[in-house]
């Protein structure tokens, strides 16, 4: 089952407002497992940074200026994600600014139906707790202390860690893991041991003759 984390990077918090998208980062996952492949561009928004936008994520002007636009990785973009689910923490967020972006072009919109959003699990798991990427790292001991600003890849790569816990924290070795305790049946293989010695002293040797020879008719002696 293949899914990919995505996360993205803005100039704003609202498309409508001609907000654009300055990052994005995915991460492919298989059996909610990352796999190591990833797809990561810095964009051009064709507009200029608002300060506030800036010390969230630290891109500024003069960095993106150099950088493709949406139009010309767009192509790129969908031929990584396909029609796989997207694991995206608020999803509405990530999906309204694709959208506009898509939509900006003429070209479909992406499903909403498609997105896993991972701030829902969270709040059903844990209700009435934080629920914020770093909280859920926090919660589930992910180490995200080079998360000094925010980052498409690396927030896809913190989450799709957080996602992994969230659906029960299944390892990349579990199916070998799974051989290693487990018979082809399914049942527990019993770990054999080597015997440990226990040899009788001349003591113990002398008792259990004494106790023999008061048993009548034993059967061995049949």
């Amino acid at each position: 089952m293949r899914e990919v984390v995505l996360d993205t990077e803005t100039t704003g918090l609202d498309p409508t407002s001609g907000h654009r998208i300055v990052e994005i980062g995915c991460i492919e996952l298989m059996h909610h497992v990352p796999t190591g492949e990833n797809y990561h561009r810095y964009l051009n928004p064709e507009r200029a940074m608002p300060a506030d936008a800036q010390g969230v994520h630290g891109l500024t002007d003069a960095f993106l200026a150099d950088k493709p636009v949406f139009a010309e990785v767009v192509d790129a973009f969908l031929a990584f994600i396909g029609d796989s689910p997207l694991v995206i923490h608020n999803a509405a967020f990530d999906m309204s600014f694709l959208n506009a972006e898509l939509t900006r072009l003429g070209l479909s919109r992406l499903s909403e139906d498609r997105a896993i959003d991972t701030l829902r699990l969270a709040r059903r798991r844990f209700p009435g707790a934080h629920a914020s990427l770093d909280a859920l790292c926090s919660r589930f001991g992910i180490d995200n202390s080079g998360r000094a600003v925010h980052g498409a890849l690396l927030d896809a790569t913190l989450l799709a860690d957080v996602y992994l816990e969230l659906r029960g924290g299944r390892q990349p070795g579990l199916a070998l893991a799974n051989r290693a305790t487990t018979g082809s049946t399914g049942g527990a293989i019993r770990i054999e041991r080597p015997a440990r010695p226990h040899a009788p002293s001349p003591e113990d040797v002398a008792a259990h003759e004494a106790f023999l020879a008061e048993l009548k008719d034993p059967i061995w002696q049949s």
